[in-house]
């Protein structure tokens, strides 16, 4: 089975980033082994379409528009997330619904699932998350680890790395705190 995980999103628009920062949370803290590759699909669109052919499952992180208080956690596999209609209001959503709309009439395509949270602010731009979403960030974290386990891969912990050392290392900014260097080319490869 080849099992993929993309994170979703753009960090330069506070919550809209939380996909992103979510996949690379769990690459540095958590060893999934040969069993899940990790992406970070940014705002790739109809290019992530490819991984939507070639794996057996793809778990996506990302935001989602739904009428809900800011922070609640949805899992949306793909047939759920094509019956709600209203639900396209960033351009990554639209696109994304619109992959699964394609891949659903192929002979073969990924079983898609979408852990999605509702954003307080994807408007502001700045790195890093509002307080009410990182307050739920734990449980994202823990829902996108039992989706995993779901479909048989057993995630181990290897750090304890914070979200905010995280995008440090990687933008060199969170939440208006930044780097006391200039990030280097090893801290911006999102490998």
């Amino acid at each position: 089975m080849k099992n993929i995980l993309i994170g979703v999103g753009n960090v330069l628009f506070k919550d809209e980033g939380v996909g992103i920062y979510a996949s690379k949370y769990l690459q540095k803290n958590f060893d999934f082994g040969e069993e899940l590759e990790i992406i970070e699909g940014g705002t790739l669109g109809f290019k992530l379409m490819t991984y939507f052919q070639e794996y057996d499952n793809v778990i996506i992180l990302d935001t989602v528009s739904i009428e809900d208080k800011a922070g609640e956690i949805y899992r949306l596999p793909s047939d759920v997330l094509l019956g709600l209609g209203q639900y396209r209001k960033t351009a990554h959503e639209v696109e994304i619904v619109e992959m699964l709309e394609i891949c659903s009439v192929l002979e073969k395509h990924a079983e898609v699932t979408i852990l999605g949270i509702i954003p307080e602010d994807i408007q502001s731009v700045e790195i890093g998350l509002t307080q009410n979403i990182e307050n739920r960030f734990d449980e994202y974290i823990a829902q996108a680890l039992k989706e995993c386990e779901s479909i048989g891969i057993k995630p181990k912990r290897k750090d304890n790395k914070s979200i905010k050392n995280i995008a440090q290392e990687l933008i060199g900014s969170y939440n208006g705190e930044h780097l006391n260097r200039i990030p280097n080319e090893e801290d911006t490869t999102w490998n």
